[in-house]
């Protein structure tokens, strides 16, 4: 049985861009503007531009979600 992918190409030029950056020292958070560091910070960053760009990327999981109320 074939699974559907889960992420479209535009999240992963988006997660992608976002590693380079952070791998640079390029790439700082939103509000703060602080350096991130965090691997998976900067994968949160790249879905969360795909998402607004339109791109195919499953919902945040309700944990994450309720976290950000």
């Amino acid at each position: 049985m074939a699974t559907k992918k889960r992420y479209g190409k535009k999240a992963s030029q988006k997660v992608e861009r976002a590693m380079h950056e952070m791998k640079h020292g390029e790439l700082h958070s939103g509000r703060s503007g602080k350096k991130v560091t965090s691997r998976k910070q900067a994968i949160a960053i790249g879905l969360s531009e795909a998402r607004r760009a339109g791109g195919k990327v499953p919902s945040k999981s309700k944990r994450a979600a309720s976290k950000k109320k």
